[in-house]
């Protein structure tokens, strides 16, 4: 029963990661778009993307830190 643990583990970090990689991907494309419709505010939108960002790799890393204790 510990392999189905460790797979499952392994399974959930890559769910997460790859759940953050598209959160990420989907803001920067947005923000892109935004800043290319009115780029006057180029600075305020880069200023609430990295903010996105952060709380985006935070939660991943949770997420991440979480399979692997549940692999222990």
């Amino acid at each position: 029963m510990e392999g189905l643990g460790l797979f499952g583990a392994g399974i959930g970090a890559g769910i997460s990661v790859l759940g953050a990689g598209l959160g990420i991907g989907r803001l920067a494309a947005s923000a892109l778009e935004a800043a290319g419709r009115q780029p006057e505010a180029a600075g305020d939108l880069r200023t609430t993307m990295i903010i996105a960002a952060a709380l985006i790799e935070g939660v991943a890393f949770f997420a991440l830190v979480i399979c692997l204790l549940m692999a222990i």
